[in-house]
């Protein structure tokens, strides 16, 4: 099975929404921040591994404390997974900290800051 397969790409799908499911509702340990997501999810053709990448809503030492919560779970985690998806192997979850949410508002303040600094520009040339 190509990496990029439809397969693959469903089986990606799959296991991000109930990760997702199983975060949102299931976990009960304090340390999860109740706004985390599951963005993305990359599952070996082989069906071995996975890598979880998450982002978390809050300050950087929520998102340790996320990752930490996250990573002590990931039996019960991976338990509940087999529960719910038939596949042949139950992946061995990797839980990645997903910065492009940060990225992208960053970004996206930057170039309003710009703007904002050319269109000023922009006015003033035009009263003179």
């Amino acid at each position: 099975m190509r990496k990029n397969s439809i397969k693959n790409t469903r089986i990606n799908g799959e296991v991000q929404k109930v990760l997702s499911e199983i975060i949102r509702g299931e976990i009960k340990d304090p340390r999860i921040n109740p706004m985390t997501s599951v963005v993305m999810v990359e599952v070996a053709p082989d069906l071995k591994t996975c890598k979880a990448f998450i982002s978390v809503l809050g300050d950087e030492e929520s998102q340790k404390s996320t990752l930490a919560g996250l990573k002590s779970a990931v039996g019960y985690i991976r338990r509940q997974l087999a529960h719910e998806l038939n596949l042949r192997n139950t992946p061995e979850i990797t839980f990645i900290m997903d910065q492009s949410i940060a990225y992208g508002v960053n970004m996206s303040r930057m170039i309003d800051e710009v703007t904002k600094d050319i269109s000023k520009d922009e006015e003033e040339d035009e009263e003179e």
